[in-house]
């Protein structure tokens, strides 16, 4: 009984007790449900890779590009929309007019020269600082900082934004005076997740506005899933395309300022809308290029 107890507690040989061989390891051998999923995502991701081959190399420039071109948008709107813009600074927030001019020129020189240093490739970690500090400066000039869509929106471009650091950091040692020495990829590791948390917000203020009905409630429960799914890395790849595909598709239906008339007065809250998804689908975008790190389910499924 001993060496029976013994056996079948490490697992060794194919004898049962009760003269059965091999039955419990026929058992054992069952797919569980969880692995049957495993498998069925994985050959999706398999299948999208396959399609996704021959754009993989410029995906990183895409994703660039989407991220700040709401910046570059909301640079050429200030320039276009010169005296407006002046007149809800000073009649409007009781800015005084020298100031007023000046905000307007440090807004549109800052995301022009960070935007094009995202873009190239160039400095990007101060292009990144520039814009999120345009963010900042724009929400307090405007008064748009208690605006909960205008928060969650910026939250989600902000984590654009960092996907745009962990993409353009390399292998090297940063040392910061007094602390211990820093690997580059453990910062990417940091930010990756930062980035991969902020960039599902703007997906919650989609779901807290609005109408509810059937196609929202269906959209909202299959975003809600890739979301959370982005957040703890698990398949993020296949979900972060999945927010794609909804995303994109969402601003096309909704945000189509294209066919509104150009004195329509919801044309440039549509139009800045449509932008601000472009950004948040760019961050997605880079997540789908780099995956989303080691602090992800995914990572921890090739350690163990």
């Amino acid at each position: 009984m001993a060496q029976i107890r013994g056996t079948a507690g490490y697992h060794l040989g194919n004898q049962s007790p009760f003269g059965n061989a091999g039955r419990n390891d026929e058992g054992n051998n069952d797919p569980s449900p969880l692995d049957a999923i495993r498998e069925q995502t994985s050959k999706i991701e398999d299948w999208l890779d396959t399609l996704s081959d021959p754009v993989k190399p410029y995906l990183p420039a895409i994703g660039r590009f989407l991220i700040v071109v709401t910046f570059i948008e909301d640079a050429l709107r200030i320039v276009t929309q010169w005296k407006d813009q002046l007149t809800y600074l000073h009649d409007y927030r009781h800015i005084p007019n020298g100031l007023t001019h000046l905000f307007l020129i440090i807004n549109v020189i800052a995301m022009i020269c960070c935007s094009f240093m995202i873009i190239v490739r160039k400095h990007s970690d101060y292009g990144v600082g520039g814009l999120i500090g345009v963010v900042i400066l724009q929400g307090i000039g405007y008064g748009l900082v208690f605006d909960l869509n205008f928060f969650l929106r910026n939250l989600s471009v902000m984590g654009g934004l960092l996907m745009v650091l962990s993409d353009s950091w390399v292998r090297k040692k940063f040392a910061p005076a007094g602390l211990p020495q820093l690997d580059e990829k453990d910062r990417k590791m940091y930010f990756q997740l930062a980035g991969r948390i902020l960039l599902i917000f703007l997906f919650v203020g989609f779901v807290f506005r609005g109408d509810w009905n059937f196609w929202r409630i269906l959209v909202s429960t299959f975003g809600f899933v890739a979301c959370v799914m982005v957040v703890v890395g698990f398949k993020a790849k296949w979900s972060a395309i999945m927010l794609v595909v909804i995303l994109s598709i969402f601003n096309i239906l909704v945000n189509n300022f294209w066919t509104l008339h150009p004195h329509h007065p919801h044309k440039d809250f549509a139009k800045y809308d449509f932008f601000q998804i472009l950004s948040i689908v760019g961050g997605l975008l880079l997540l789908v290029n780099m995956g989303p790190g080691q602090f992800s389910v995914d990572e921890k499924k090739k350690v163990y």
